[in-house]
């Protein structure tokens, strides 16, 4: 028998990012045990690399601003696939969450009249983020762990969550292993939050940290969770693309925010030739209109809402330098160049000081004299566990997810900065749901020693097999073939063949040895990450292959048009079968109320009809 370790807590949150901090700061204000298990370092969560900004309708840059025109902003970049209740609930409480991390010490960046400063992003009408030069994730995070070490919450780092455990129907705790000595825990637990990120180290070329292989997703699809539209993956438009060492990390948002041009090799600023008619009149249809809204914004006089087409929406500015390159119109090596080189030196190492020692250290450029080279790289999956968009309770009782975990808010596609307002207004409300489900037990649930023996088996299996293949070869292949056959443009027989591709792929799994003990040894972490791997990426390349349209983050190349009936309509929702296969399904959100439905784009609805 294996020693494992028992520990008990009312709320057991698993992630330690900013919807991870944010729930156990609530959790723990309300009196309950809290435990937090994150899978690196405290203070290492992908939320630090999100560099742009927090959407919250704070109206500071332009007093048009409202929570009415978040809303009609999320759904319409969402191509109204997002559930409208999320959406709301987001765009209405936004504002009060980033005046609560102020409150906590986040330092934002101020405008001259000592508000917190917000700049321009893809899709927003307005300059609507809260932002710290081009590193606010990483100030999120500070406040939060700043915040939340003094609220008596027990820290466990570098551990991975291994299962989920049920009693008679409702969640009852987790496994989970020590990632530095291998030693075995039991956590037995009242409630649980996911708060887990996402899965964009599937594909070879991606901005996600390591962290990011899915494991959340998957413990909660193995559990018997719904999982809801994860045909969508979000390839960011602007990730470096050279030198190859660094391909993937993300270039972000703010560039273009702050005026940055994109350009093709023949010097040629194509976004003006991309523009969806359903966006048409928010957007200039000149150079010099262009410039001359970001000479307002930059000046602090914004008189227009026609922002420069470099602001569409990621999905429409991904698909663009993704055609410029099929067009043969590439950058020197396969992407598009971005020039904020025409602003004050001094304003861009102070606006991007992140951007400027990135390029400087990594791709020896000087961007206040040289232009980028960037191209697409996938950023985010808006797919993920169904939750209440009121609790953030999933279809398993006891069980939250908030975050890029859970799925509703960003429908098709989500717009920049919607990711860190999302972190800690539905990171709060999983929080304070999860400890209040926690009181209403009177005691914590018995888990069956056979299935503690099961995972334990299952997690040691790696260490006792002999002569198989390197688990990094498995990833690396995975890895590839995603990239080539579900990635930013698809189709049903490139899709079929990565169904395929991932049966292999799983048997491949099942037989890798990496060797050595269970101390230090990242090659048995890997091995045990890629079941959670092969079971996202089926899960996307499965609801991509059943949408048979193109929609947002989906394209398809066989079905290149927006169905504006049946599809509009529809989302995905993906279980686990008694049988252990994966089934799809389709359903609806609620209609939405009268009173919403005015705030949306009359034109854009009638197309949706």
């Amino acid at each position: 028998m294996e020693e494992v370790t028992f520990h008990k807590h009312d709320v057991v949150i698993i992630g330690a990012g900013g919807a991870g901090l944010r729930a156990a700061i609530e959790a723990s204000s309300q009196g309950v045990k809290v435990a937090m298990i994150c899978k690196s370092m405290l203070g290492k969560a992908h939320t630090v690399m999100a560099e742009g900004g927090a959407a919250a309708a704070l109206a500071n840059k332009d007093p048009r601003d409202s929570w009415q025109t978040h809303f009609r902003d999320t759904m319409k970049g969402g191509k109204y696939l997002g559930d409208w209740r999320m959406a709301q609930i987001h765009a209405q409480q936004a504002a009060d969450r980033i005046r609560e991390l102020e409150q906590w010490g986040a330092v934002f960046d101020r405008t001259p009249k000592g508000k917190t400063s917000q700049r321009n992003f893809g899709g927003h009408t307005y300059p609507r983020l809260a932002h710290i030069g081009d590193a606010t994730g990483l100030e999120l995070i500070r406040t939060l762990q700043q915040k939340g070490i003094h609220m008596g919450m027990d820290v466990f780092m570098e551990f991975t969550v291994r299962r989920l455990f049920k009693s008679d129907g409702r969640i009852s705790g987790c496994f989970a292993y020590d990632r530095n000595d291998g030693s075995l825990h039991v956590f037995q637990a009242k409630s649980i939050v996911l708060a887990t990120g996402g899965i964009t180290r599937c594909w070879e070329v991606c901005s996600g940290s390591w962290e990011y292989s899915g494991e959340g997703h998957a413990l909660a699809y193995w559990a018997g969770a719904e999982m809801g539209d994860m045909e969508f993956v979000q390839f960011h438009p602007t990730g470096m693309i050279w030198p190859p060492s660094v391909k993937g990390i993300l270039v972000t948002e703010g560039v273009r925010g702050e005026g940055g041009k994109l350009l093709n090799k023949e010097g040629n600023r194509f976004m003006f030739d991309y523009v969806p008619e359903m966006y048409a009149d928010e957007f200039a249809d000149t150079i010099e209109e262009a410039e001359a809204w970001v000479g307002e914004v930059v000046s602090g006089q914004l008189a227009t809402n026609r922002r420069p087409p470099e602001l569409l929406t990621r999905d429409v500015v991904a698909k663009a330098i993704n055609s410029e390159r099929a067009a043969g119109r590439a950058s020197e090596h396969g992407g598009a160049y971005l020039d904020i080189s025409w602003r004050d030196p001094d304003e861009i190492k102070k606006k991007l000081p992140g951007m400027y020692h990135q390029f400087k250290e990594l791709a020896a450029v000087d961007i206040t004299k040289q232009p980028m080279e960037v191209g697409p790289t996938a950023h985010y999956v808006m797919g993920g566990v169904k939750v209440d968009p009121f609790s953030q309770e999933t279809t398993i009782p006891g069980l939250f997810a908030a975050g890029e975990v859970a799925t509703g808010l960003h429908g098709a596609n989500r717009l920049g900065g919607n990711s860190l307002s999302d972190l800690i207004v539905f990171g709060k409300i999983a929080g304070e749901h999860a400890a209040t489900s926690s009181k209403d037990q009177t005691d914590f649930s018995t888990i069956p020693q056979s299935e503690i023996d099961d995972v334990v088996e299952e997690t040691l299996a790696p260490l006792h097999r002999k002569g198989g293949e390197n688990p990094a070869k498995v990833v690396s292949d995975l890895r590839e073939m995603m990239q080539n056959k579900a990635g930013i443009i698809r189709s049903g027989e490139l899709l079929e063949e990565a169904l395929a591709d991932l049966d292999s792929l799983e048997d491949r799994a099942a037989s890798t040895s990496p060797g050595g003990g269970r101390i230090y040894n990242p090659g048995w972490h890997q091995a045990l990450e890629i079941g959670a791997m092969v079971t996202v990426s089926r899960m996307c390349a499965l609801a991509a292959h059943r949408r048979e349209e193109s929609r947002g983050a989906h394209t398809r190349e066989d079905f290149p048009e927006t169905d504006h009936g049946h599809w509009s309509k529809v989302n995905s929702v993906i279980t686990l079968s008694s049988d252990g296969s994966m089934k799809i399904d389709f359903s609806s959100y609620p209609e939405i109320p009268d009173e919403l439905m005015s705030l949306l784009d009359a034109d854009d609805l009638q197309e949706e009809e």
